[in-house]
């Protein structure tokens, strides 16, 4: 109830700073776009707001055939589970870099994806274009041998899988397009009795893919869905009697509504382990306001309202689940190239991770790993994207406990912070969305007791210690910093440098090392125009820190 007490008041201090601009106040010594300026970002250590996963980073691999086409546009290649090259290093390198990356197995057709088990008599097809059926595919079918090489693919790279299950099984479909009945769970059980008598560890079973809501091509009640998923838990949990390593249930994985997502929750399971929603508030792949979206600060602020609410129906509910976003790619449709997949990318995948860990979110699941417009890694080339580095770099720095932060000075740089994942200190996310200014940034670590007082003492300026140099148990202290930014500057770039080095996987298929520069602590951070840093402070021990550790 205190972690909840802690969300209310955060939800509520994020509408202030968002709405009224309590972070958009410039400092005297620049203006915005002028090409110089300083700030401030206060960070209250008191205690975390909220926590994620360990391995909080995860990624999707997709279903979608070659056929599977946006606007004209087919971008999708051979990165279905179905038909993906198992034998690429740099895939496999790229995975194990994570140690471990969380993978879900699923997306649109994994509700018309049969498995090839004992119950299933028919032959074992793939899916083929038939723009008359639902999803714009017929159904489709996975081998079991293939399913074994895709474990042992997993095994070898130390993933941990969460896999989608088909929940349109058996339903049929009303004259308003919902499907209606009870789900038939015959070839799931089949399937998920298959994988554990091959020992293959699944660490989450999910249940359907945006049938929520209003759903995508269709919809489930919600009160149906809800029974449904109470006869899906049961159905693991009898599978994996007397098996040590139990499985994470997991539902709806959909686009949130609250008044679905309330519902649902109050009726099915109260132990549910994690409510997954999807993310793709910046609209469709083939629109041309992509990139202003992503650089606007306001309408990056768009999604705390979704983060804020679904964080509330679960704490006025009995359930004991935990919010996780199961999927997101920020453009729906496959994505757009040299977009979603291109440096500028980052700066809204980046504020979505740390914007969903300030409301406690768990795991977030990039769409995609590989594939579409979107993938963390090039669907030819298997080369990663600048969102990969973006993604490895948030793993290996930010911690489990979150920070509540906030940057004075500008409406475009957006700040972050966590306990540390690499020391007892912290590490700190900058993203600088302006590309004239540069920008000088100092530390102030809040002295007040926590959050509540905090908001209370907003009108009485609260009280702040400014630390330009803070001293170590070491003497002299030094940071380290991870300076990402374009190559040429050019936001539609693929080609991402690390403290001015360009990054490129090496002729093994390695993934380069990503190494910080150190920095006196005396001097001030400093953030270029369209740049990201991490900054990892390991000589600042906040009270909210100092028992990670222990």
């Amino acid at each position: 109830m205190e972690m909840g007490f802690r969300f209310w008041v955060l939800g509520f201090c994020f509408w202030v700073c968002f709405f009224f601009s309590c972070s958009g106040s410039v400092n005297s010594n620049g203006e915005e776009g002028d090409g110089f300026l300083s700030g401030t970002v206060s960070i209250d250590g008191k205690s975390a707001i909220g926590g994620i996963d360990e391995d909080f980073i995860c990624a999707t691999l997709d279903w979608w055939p070659p056929e599977k086409c946006d606007y004209g546009t087919c971008s999708w290649g051979q990165a279905s589970l179905l038909n993906l090259d198992l034998g690429s290093n740099i895939l496999l390198n790229a995975i194990k870099e994570f140690k471990p990356l969380k993978l879900r197995l699923g997306g649109t057709l994994q509700d018309k994806l049969i498995y090839d088990t004992e119950d299933h008599k028919q032959p074992c097809i793939s899916f083929k274009r038939d723009t008359k059926e639902l999803f714009g595919f017929t159904q489709g079918c996975l081998p079991l041998d293939r399913w074994d090489k895709l474990n042992d693919f997993f095994k070898k790279g130390g993933a941990k899988i969460i896999f989608g299950l088909n929940a349109l099984n058996g339903r049929k479909f009303a004259s308003n397009g919902s499907a209606v009945g009870a789900w038939n769970y015959m070839n799931a059980e089949s399937f998920v009795r298959y994988t554990v008598k091959k020992n293959y560890i699944i660490h989450g079973w999910e249940f359907g893919n945006e049938l929520c809501g209003s759903g995508v091509g269709t919809r489930i009640s919600a009160e149906q869905y809800a029974s449904d998923t109470i006869v899906f838990q049961k159905m693991v949990q009898s599978i994996y009697n007397g098996v040590q390593t139990k499985p994470l249930t997991i539902a709806p994985g959909g686009f949130f509504d609250e008044n679905w997502f309330k519902e649902f929750v109050d009726k099915t399971t109260p132990t549910l382990d994690a409510v997954t929603h999807h993310i793709y508030n910046l609209g469709a792949g083939v629109d041309k306001h992509l990139v202003e979206r992503i650089l606007n600060p306001s309408y990056l602020n768009g999604m705390v309202e979704t983060f804020y609410k679904l964080h509330e129906v679960l704490r006025n509910s009995r359930s004991s689940a935990k919010a996780w976003v199961g999927e997101a790619g920020g453009a729906y449709s496959s994505g757009h190239n040299l977009v979603s997949n291109a440096f500028v990318s980052s700066f809204w995948y980046l504020d979505q991770l740390g914007m969903a860990a300030t409301f406690d979110t768990k795991t977030y699941c990039r769409q995609t790993l590989i594939g579409g417009n979107y993938g963390l890694l090039n669907t030819t080339t298997f080369e990663p994207n600048p969102d990969y580095y973006s993604a490895l770099l948030w793993h290996r720095l930010m911690g489990r406990n979150v920070l509540s932060t906030r940057f004075n000075g500008t409406k475009k740089i957006r700040a972050y912070a966590h306990c540390s994942k690499q020391s007892k200190g912290i590490t700190l996310l900058l993203l600088n969305l302006d590309g004239n200014t540069t920008v000088h940034t100092e530390l102030a670590f809040n002295r007040t007791s926590g959050l509540h007082y905090k908001h209370r003492s907003y009108k009485n300026k609260q009280k702040v210690v400014r630390t330009s140099r803070p001293y170590g148990r070491e003497g002299e202290a030094f940071r380290e910093e991870y300076h990402i930014t374009a190559k040429d500057g050019n936001l539609h770039s693929q080609t991402v440098l690390l403290n001015g080095k360009i990054l490129s996987v090496n002729s093994s298929g390695n993934i380069p090392s990503l190494q910080p520069k150190q920095v006196n602590s005396s001097e001030p951070i400093t953030v270029a125009p369209f740049s990201i840093v991490f900054v990892h402070i390991p000589n600042i021990v906040l009270p909210a820190c100092s028992n990670v550790w222990n």
